[in-house]
């Protein structure tokens, strides 16, 4: 088991390599090669050993991992949920704009972001390039890693309202500055990018690109108990939960990690939670060792781990009475008519973290307050599943800079390490505990 500082850091650092959920899902992927799995590959027939570990990816952007098992009898699936978009600026077509002196790029909000965080920051571009080579069209994954644009504020002399409004025009207000040079383009930038992989191509077909904060993540606080980094929500439940998943095994389930795209806008995107990626995954894999996929499904549960607001110093107000989350005290259970935890899933979660030995707490919305949806209850509309929805608690949530407690993260990754050698199996209305060692 790995120690705190190292989760720490080494989240700290996939972060700083993960603008978008392109480079996670390749990021990923690289981890999951380097510890001995198998890309499949959906236009294929899944040939799966006993034991086997693989993966598969959607859309570039998505990747549902899986370690088999050789126990076929009321085998089911431990599952963890997660999502590696965060909320951005994406990149328009014909995105160039040249006034002023001044070379912008056209770009609107993806997911519910908080405008005025990305004024002045270092902010550059990654994504997805699809060109033409050849007879094939072709997908790469681009990461700009230099400070490239920024997004300037209005300085209070020529507005004077700056500290009292904070309503922003992202079509106004919102455009990031690129250069002054009339000859840059959007086509040159990517063409260096693409070239400088070492990748030939015969012309540049569309893209999805995103803006990101170049910003590195800190630890900070006078102990040390913080961390404060860019798209920690949900890139901090997305690298404990890979790295506990393989470190762990189970003769009991087949162990499944998911990193969807598309969360922060619903995910009915090509391959987000709520499709049949997932589903058609799990049924795969049944199909190939001759299991009933609905018993399976029975003695399954999954962990949509997403994380929840924790109570904020300077508005306390702003959460449930009795149910207020304080950083660095432990996991938080999501409850809510929104989300899909309930008595049952809310308690067999609870015993996981019991025997991790981490402390919980319990995240509830206000009365008054709007509670938003999540992975789990996406999944559970295609997957007939049990669900407990789970989170690191955190400040600052869609900002462009975010904070959680150290202690937290450690939390979920000792939590996962204890999830994932745990089966759960129904027994006439019962439930079953078994844990593999």
């Amino acid at each position: 088991m790995k120690k705190m500082d190292e989760v720490s850091n080494d989240l700290i650092n996939f972060i700083d390599g993960t603008p978008n959920a392109y480079s996670c899902a390749e990021n990923i992927k690289a981890m999951l090669i380097a510890d001995g799995f198998e890309e499949l590959f959906e236009n294929e027939a899944w040939k799966l050993n006993l034991h086997g570990k693989y993966f598969v990816i959607k859309n570039d952007s998505s990747i549902i991992a899986f370690k088999m098992t050789s126990k076929l009898g009321d085998v089911g699936f431990n599952i963890v949920a997660t999502h590696g978009d965060s909320p951005s600026f994406k990149l328009k077509p014909n995105a160039e704009i040249y006034e002023n002196g001044y070379l912008k790029l056209n770009v609107y909000g993806y997911g519910g972001m908080i405008n005025h965080t990305w004024l002045d920051r270092p902010l550059s571009l990654a994504g997805r390039v699809v060109v033409y080579d050849g007879e094939f069209i072709r997908s790469h994954i681009i990461n700009i890693k230099r400070d490239l644009l920024f997004i300037p504020s209005q300085a209070i002399h020529i507005n004077s309202d700056v500290n009292d409004v904070n309503k922003m025009n992202k079509q106004v207000d919102m455009i990031p500055v690129l250069s002054q040079s009339k000859d840059a383009s959007i086509e040159k930038l990517i063409t260096q990018a693409l070239k400088e992989k070492g990748l030939s191509f015969d012309r540049i077909g569309n893209y999805d690109l995103h803006l990101y904060n170049r910003d590195k993540g800190k630890i900070i606080g006078l102990e040390n108990e913080f961390i404060m980094s860019p798209r920690l929500d949900d890139l901090a439940c997305v690298y404990p939960s890979v790295v506990s998943f393989m470190e762990t095994s189970n003769e009991n389930s087949i162990t499944v990690f998911c990193a969807f795209n598309g969360e922060e806008i619903g995910s009915m995107n090509f391959g987000g939670a709520d499709t049949n990626f997932l589903l058609n995954t799990l049924k795969r894999i049944t199909d190939s060792k001759k299991i009933a996929l609905e018993t399976a499904l029975s003695n399954s549960f999954l962990v949509s781990a997403d994380n929840a607001h924790a109570v904020h110093p300077n508005a306390s107000s702003k959460s449930d009475p009795t149910n207020k989350v304080i950083m660095n005290k432990g996991i938080a259970i999501k409850m809510h008519d929104n989300y899909t935890t309930n008595a049952m899933t809310a308690t067999l979660f609870e015993d996981i973290c019991k025997y991790a030995g981490v402390p919980l707490q319990t995240f509830v919305c206000r009365s008054d307050m709007r509670c938003g949806a999540t992975l789990g209850g996406l999944s559970a509309t295609h997957v007939d599943i049990k669900s407990v929805d789970v989170g690191i608690p955190q400040l600052s949530m869609h900002s462009l800079y975010e904070t959680i407690g150290r202690e937290d993260l450690y939390s979920i990754y000792k939590a996962m390490l204890e999830f994932f050698p745990t089966t759960y199996q129904e027994e006439k209305g019962k439930v079953r505990r078994i844990r593999y060692r």
